[in-house]
């Protein structure tokens, strides 16, 4: 992967580009190379604040690498007073994901991704739910999803062998008779969006006019009255400042991303608080207890629970290897990234998203 930091790249000082990205994640490298497919002379540069590329919510172990298809997330299915099961948020995440994997096929066909199995895997993604009301609204929420194409095959179980056969390891110990339900997608996929990321920031930062620059964190964004963009950018490696300007600018520096919408001082920013709850994983590489579960099983949350308090097992694919991954157990802390500062939190609070 080219980076274009050097001790001879010193007209940076006051280069000017068409796109900056701020942040080496996977929403960078995406936007990145969907741009130079459309207009190949576009100037790009892309600064990092860490070391290298896809070290923070894109890295392989930062994520449940689900895939997001709508597939087992309950959360995007709700029942509405009429007693129906409203299906419209499933339907259009699923649509979002089958764009991502055209987008995906394109990047293997053109040989920017040699393997698709570095990256992108079949596992099965399941709803597991216990109760006789919570059995209920999973039959109706599989009917219907079954009235449109994209969950066409996917298939409902309330028989207690059939759940032995899909999903042993969570049914072991089980008490006899307890009332369990499950729906089953066996078309479901694990993304690696660490590997993902890698493989296209490699391709993109060999591209004409595209400079990628690792350990270079963005201090400042100011508005200029010609409208273009100013970026104030601190090389860690030399600790020396410089300026850059940008006819547009795309941040996606993650949990940073705030802070520096503030800089920014759109109008837009105003009111955008954040507040860092994360997650914790357990992770096994024992190939005993991995080869006793194949699928990515998705639990209810009680209502009016947050979306990531969804207990979930997951198998894993990471660089070849399978793992099971089990959570997300909720954590805090005042830092907004993993790397970040514990100063984050307090220093994103303004009065204009503090005060109603």
């Amino acid at each position: 992967m080219k980076d274009s930091t050097s001790a001879e790249n010193t007209k940076l000082k006051t280069q000017s580009f068409d796109v900056v990205l701020i942040g080496a994640g996977v929403m960078s490298a995406t936007l990145g190379t969907l741009l130079k497919e459309l207009d190949p002379n576009l100037s790009i540069a892309i600064y990092e604040r860490l070391d290298d590329v896809a070290e923070e919510s894109s890295a392989a172990l930062n994520n449940a690498g689900t895939g997001h298809s709508g597939f087992c997330e309950l959360n995007y299915t709700h029942e509405i007073a009429n007693g129906t099961i409203e299906v419209k948020d499933a339907v259009k995440i699923n649509e979002s994901f089958e764009l991502s994997k055209q987008f995906w096929a394109y990047q293997v066909k053109t040989g920017v991704i040699k393997d698709p199995k570095s990256f992108i895997n079949n596992v099965p993604h399941m709803s597991l739910v216990w109760g006789e009301k919570n059995a209920k609204f999973l039959k109706r929420r599989w009917e219907a999803l079954q009235q449109h194409t994209l969950f066409q095959g996917m298939e409902f179980t309330e028989d207690s062998a059939q759940l032995n056969e899909w999903i042993p390891l969570v049914m072991k110990g089980r008490k006899p008779g307890e009332k369990l339900a499950a729906t089953r997608m066996a078309m479901g996929t694990d993304v690696n969006f660490g590997s993902l990321t890698t493989q296209l920031m490699a391709n993109l930062s060999n591209q004409k006019n595209v400079e990628l620059f690792i350990e270079h964190e963005v201090k400042d964004i100011t508005r200029l009255p010609n409208g273009k963009w100013e970026i104030e950018v601190n090389d860690q490696r030399k600790d020396k400042e410089r300026t850059v300007q940008a006819k547009f600018i795309f941040i996606g520096a993650g949990g940073g991303a705030l802070g520096l919408l503030q800089k920014s001082e759109i109008p837009e920013a105003d009111g955008f608080g954040g507040f860092p709850v994360g997650g914790m994983w357990l992770v096994s590489y024992n190939q005993d207890l991995v080869k006793q579960h194949e699928a990515k099983v998705y639990g209810l949350a009680p209502v009016g629970s947050p979306p990531m308090s969804v207990p979930h097992l997951d198998t894993r694919i990471i660089n070849g290897k399978k793992a099971l991954l089990f959570g997300p157990y909720a954590t805090f802390s005042t830092k907004f990234l993993k790397k970040g500062s514990w100063f984050d939190l307090p220093k994103s609070l303004d009065l204009k998203n503090i005060l109603p």
